[in-house]
């Protein structure tokens, strides 16, 4: 939301009625084990990966996109589709 320039707390609603017992208040994602066995590294971190797909989306809805997704998908894939778009 903050990389859209939008608020937080004016777009979303947490309902405490809908949260499970069992259901863990933080998740985290290690993708070393892909590496490990996969000799997989990931070529865009995650906080760069939202901002990609924020512009993108902005984009596809006629808005001006804050551009610096673009400029990382520019960044790590020079000879790709989206630098003639």
């Amino acid at each position: 939301f903050r990389y859209a320039g939008l608020s937080l707390e004016e777009h979303v609603v947490v309902d405490p009625g809908c949260f499970r017992p069992t259901d863990p208040m933080e998740l985290l994602a290690d993708a070393s084990k892909a590496g490990r066995e996969l000799g997989w590294n990931p070529q865009i971190k995650l906080h760069d990966l939202v901002k990609i797909m924020v512009d993108a989306d902005m984009r596809a809805a006629g808005l001006e996109p804050r551009g610096e997704g673009d400029r990382i998908l520019a960044t790590k894939f020079p000879h790709r589709w989206w630098m003639v778009d």
